[in-house]
C-alpha cells in the first residue's frame, strides 16, 4: 500500500507540474502586472483545460499524502516525495524538451541517493 500511494503523491504531483507548465505556455504571460490584467490571466487560466487538468492530478496527489500520513512516519512521507524532483527533471526534458545540464542531472541524482537512504 505504500508504494502505491507513494506512487500516486509522486505522479500526480509530477503529472500536476508538467500539466501546469504546458497549460502555462499555451496561454502565455500576462500583459501587464496590473490588477485587471493579471485577473483576465487568472480567468483565462481556469478556462483552459490543460491548467485544470493540473489541478485533478494535484488534487490525487494531496489526497494519496494524506492517506499516506495516515500509517506511516512524516518523517518518511515528506522526503519520499522528493522523488518527484528527479522524475520532473527527466520529463522536463523528454516531455517539455526542456534543455537539462550536467549539475540538473546531478542533483536529480543526488535526490534519487537521499530518498534511498531513508527508505
Amino acid at each position: 500500500m505504500t508504494a502505491f500511494l507513494l506512487a500516486v503523491v509522486v505522479g500526480g504531483g509530477v503529472a500536476g507540474d508538467l500539466l501546469k507548465a504546458h497549460a502555462m505556455r499555451r496561454q502565455g504571460a500576462p500583459q501587464s502586472t496590473a490588477g485587471v490584467a493579471m485577473l483576465r490571466s487568472l480567468a483565462a487560466a481556469f478556462a483552459n483545460g490543460w491548467f485544470l487538468a493540473s489541478l485533478a492530478a494535484y488534487s490525487a496527489s494531496f489526497v494519496g499524502f494524506l492517506a499516506l500520513l495516515s500509517f506511516r512516519d512524516v518523517s518518511f512521507v515528506v522526503p519520499a516525495t522528493a522523488l518527484g524532483y528527479a522524475a520532473e527533471t527527466l520529463l522536463a526534458r523528454v516531455v517539455l524538451s526542456e534543455r537539462v545540464g550536467p549539475r540538473r542531472w546531478a542533483g536529480a541524482g543526488l535526490v534519487i541517493a537521499g530518498v534511498c537512504l531513508i527508505a
